[in-house]
């Protein structure tokens, strides 16, 4: 079984809060795997390999975001109002591939773009999905005892111009894009169910 759980907004603490929680069910199978679509007002967040020396600046365009360290694996990213995360909460303790798990989440991206007609892929330059030369989506999870938390942040539109306050994922060029910027405009409502058609063949 997958459940597939929805929050309009939620602080990031929250979300790191409640993740903890249903990763500690999974393990004492109280709980099954889960999806979660979420949103978040504006942060940075830093990944173990992130360095506070990546964020430039906590008041691009004036608005101050908040920092917050985080056990993903990656660099430093934004998120915020018009993005999309979807945390994938997967028992991997039968498989063990973690390599796998990242490369499903980004499929998982891959396959739901392709619905609306954007052609993404994968990039050389770093783990994510990309379209063309920019970054559509950030990748990042963390796994404990096999059971994955985190997941992946999909820019539908948000204000990409707050990418300018960090080094996203170690990029100094910050070729990021969004589904807005390449011509697109769709409902949240609309992508979460294709991305949870998706899911289910990737994930189940």
């Amino acid at each position: 079984m997958f459940e597939f759980i929805t929050h309009t907004l939620q602080e990031y603490p929250d979300a790191m809060l409640e993740q903890e929680a249903r990763v500690q069910a999974i393990l004492h199978h109280q709980k099954d795997p889960c999806l979660i679509f979420s949103q978040h007002p504006a942060c940075y967040t830093l990944g173990t390999s992130g360095h506070m020396d990546d964020v430039l600046k906590t008041e691009p365009c004036g608005q101050s975001i908040p920092v917050y360290k985080t056990g993903r694996g990656g660099e430093v990213t934004y998120h915020g109002p018009g993005q999309l995360m979807v945390y994938v909460l997967a028992d991997l303790r039968k498989k063990q591939d973690l390599h796998q798990h990242i490369w499903n989440l980004e499929e998982l991206i891959i396959q739901s773009l392709q619905h609306f007609s954007i052609q993404a892929q994968r990039n050389s330059r770093g783990i994510g999905v990309w379209v063309g030369d920019n970054k559509i989506a950030a990748v990042g999870v963390r796994c404990r005892r096999w059971v994955t938390w985190h997941g992946v942040a999909l820019n539908i539109s948000p204000d990409l111009s707050h990418y300018q306050g960090i080094v996203a994922c170690g990029m100094q060029d910050n070729p990021v894009t969004s589904m807005e910027k390449q011509g697109l405009t769709v409902q949240r409502e609309t992508l979460e169910k294709v991305l949870q058609q998706h899911c289910l063949s990737l994930f189940s």
